[in-house]
């Protein structure tokens, strides 16, 4: 009887989570973004979460000038689908909007071509690559063990030396990208104008101010306060209910 309530209660949460998402967006459509920004939230609070929902929800926020919401929600949807162009790119105009223009500091020299080329793949991709590259490992082995031709078994074997050396490389790429995942903490700051303080107290100097929608990464917390970074290396520690994390 238990599990029946339970099974049902998961269904009646599915239900109503599909309803809130297809009302959100009939308002959408019809232009009333901040009742599909309820129906999109009605959606979340039933702990329902997708891609499209948060891109939808940024959409929302864009259209009625939410800089810091629209920024976060579409930043929410990119985790959930890194590689959807068109996600980026409302982010982008989103991003327009806001105040504050930070620099993001290049990398260079070989550090720089090792990220650029373990970023062009999510942690996940590299992954189903490894699968992948395993799989055609055993086929070749297997060709390799049973080949009764000394030409064949050559090819094969060279077969598998370059996969064990792709295999090693696609391993190393998803552990590094999936590293860098975990240790990133990003988040936007959701206060009109925010204070960012030299030390995690109020009587510290004021370091620099910032402004809705600016993206910042945290670094440490202590009590009420957060130690953020830029994307220019400045350093600063901000109220915790200043900034909203991402992840």
């Amino acid at each position: 009887m238990k599990k029946l309530l339970l099974i049902f209660l998961f269904l009646t949460q599915i239900f109503f989570a599909q309803s809130g998402f297809e009302k959100g967006n009939v308002l959408y459509q019809k232009g009333k973004y901040k009742q599909a920004v309820t129906a999109y939230e009605s959606v979340l609070k039933a702990n329902e979460h997708s891609a499209e929902l948060y891109f939808n929800l940024g959409n929302c926020y864009y259209k009625i000038n939410k800089v810091a919401p629209a920024i976060y929600n579409y930043e929410k949807a990119l985790l959930l689908n890194p590689d959807d162009s068109e996600i980026a790119n409302n982010l982008k105009f989103a991003q327009k909007l806001q105040i504050d223009e930070i620099k993001e500091i290049p990398q260079v020299g070989f550090s720089k071509m090792i990220l650029d080329f373990i970023s062009v793949f999510h942690y996940n991709t590299w992954g189903w690559i490894s699968v992948v590259l395993a799989t055609l490992f055993l086929l070749l082995f297997i060709g390799y063990y049973f080949s009764q031709f000394s030409l064949y078994k050559r090819v094969f074997f060279i077969g598998i030396i370059v996969l064990i050396l792709l295999q090693l490389i696609s391993v190393s790429a998803a552990i590094s990208v999936k590293n860098e995942y975990d240790k990133e903490k990003p988040a936007i700051v959701f206060a009109e104008i925010a204070a960012v303080k030299s030390e995690p107290q109020n009587a510290s100097t004021t370091a620099f101010m910032l402004h809705e929608g600016t993206k910042v990464f945290v670094l440490e917390t202590i009590s009420n306060w957060k130690k953020i970074q830029l994307t220019d290396g400045t350093e600063g520690w901000i109220d915790k209910s200043a900034i909203k994390e991402v992840k």
